[in-house]
């Protein structure tokens, strides 16, 4: 694939803030057994891969505009670029030396996502799209969805809101109906690399609330230049907005969206 100069950019700004990730992840065993913990050097490492993303893509293109997880947002001259940004998703991976977490970064044009990509410096897996030239795999591997048509052939995976009584509930009342129907479930703790993986064709459907815009925009584009469908739980296409996420292949995501109005009617 030839990246476009705007993705090339964002792969070198996401594979820097990984690279300080890195080298931070292999201190945070040692951090475990402290009395202090862990806590407050993760935060800093999550600041760090923020401010190295940051400075990287202002000295590119110093007009665009910012909306970071950390940073929150910061209005540009050039009003209509975006970059969407989340320096260390899955937190709470890296806080326990679990290898799945990734430096992700879209880019909104007009509103509409245009770039994208997902790193995860561990795995030295780099995901990208572009919108309308396709989503790949370190600029090699072509991805597609899975193809699997039955639910009960499917693998699919959500996320548990541990800091909502409301929405754990929610969430398992979603389980325990959903799950029976599944070959299997699982939970990375990675909005992003779940919505990477599913357009990788790893897990065949995905769904989940109460996610922030820097959690969705970049594999919204990946999941949609893959081939698969991406909604809200209305089926309207507004994740990125209000946080929900119904994904999968055409037929497997219409099934699951099926299932889930259902469950709240």
């Amino acid at each position: 694939m030839a990246a476009s100069a705007l993705l090339n950019i964002m792969i070198k700004a996401a594979q820097k803030a990984g690279r300080s990730l890195t080298r931070d992840f292999g201190e945070v065993e040692n951090l475990q057994v402290s009395r202090k913990g862990p806590a407050d050097f993760v935060s800093n490492a999550d600041r760090r891969a923020e401010e190295i993303i940051h400075d990287e893509l202002l000295k590119a293109r110093p007009t665009y505009s910012f909306l970071m997880e950390e940073g929150g947002e910061i209005k540009g001259t050039d009003g209509q670029h975006r970059w969407i940004i989340d320096p260390l998703d899955g937190t709470t991976n890296f806080l326990h030396s679990i290898p799945i977490f990734a430096s992700c970064i879209a880019l909104e044009r007009n509103g509409e996502i245009v770039a994208s990509t997902i790193y995860n410096p561990i795995m030295e897996e780099t995901f990208t799209a572009e919108r309308g030239g396709g989503a790949w795999l370190n600029g090699r591997k072509r991805l597609r969805v899975a193809g699997r048509r039955r639910l009960s052939d499917c693998v699919g995976v959500t996320g548990i809101n541990s800091r909502s009584a409301t929405g754990t509930a929610r969430e398992i009342r979603q389980l325990s109906h959903i799950t029976p129907s599944l070959a299997g479930i699982r939970r990375t703790g990675s909005a992003s690399s779940d919505l990477a993986w599913l357009a990788a064709g790893r897990f065949d459907l995905y769904w989940e609330a109460e996610l922030s815009p820097w959690d969705v925009a970049p594999g919204s584009l990946m999941v949609r230049e893959a081939g698969g469908f991406i909604s809200d739980f209305s089926g309207r296409p507004d994740s990125i907005r209000n946080g929900e996420v119904v994904a999968g292949n055409e037929i497997v995501q219409a099934a699951l969206l099926k299932a889930l109005k259902n469950l709240s009617s």
